[in-house]
């Protein structure tokens, strides 16, 4: 379904999503968003929180392909290191 409406931005940089769009979008209260820009126009892209079951499932493709491959904790355990470390400087 297609809604269009208008709002205003306030001194605070804060917009309100009519109800419409909140209603249409099923989104609430505390709803987080991505906010993209390409210069010319604002996009705001609901974050839906994965189910628990498609969680799982990435976890255990995860898993395997770390087994399959022969990744191990430690190497995952130095890989974070080296990236902290470098973070730093």
């Amino acid at each position: 379904m297609s809604v269009i409406e208008t709002t205003s931005l306030s001194s605070k940089g804060q917009i309100v999503i009519p109800n419409a769009i909140r209603k249409d979008l099923k989104v609430g209260t505390g709803a987080k968003f991505a906010v993209i820009s390409d210069g010319h126009n604002i996009l705001l892209k609901p974050i839906e929180r994965p189910k628990k079951e498609e969680f799982d499932s990435l976890i255990k493709k995860s898993r395997t392909y770390a087994r399959r491959v022969g990744l191990k904790k430690r190497d995952l355990t130095k890989a974070i290191e080296e990236v902290r470390r470098e973070s730093r400087h």
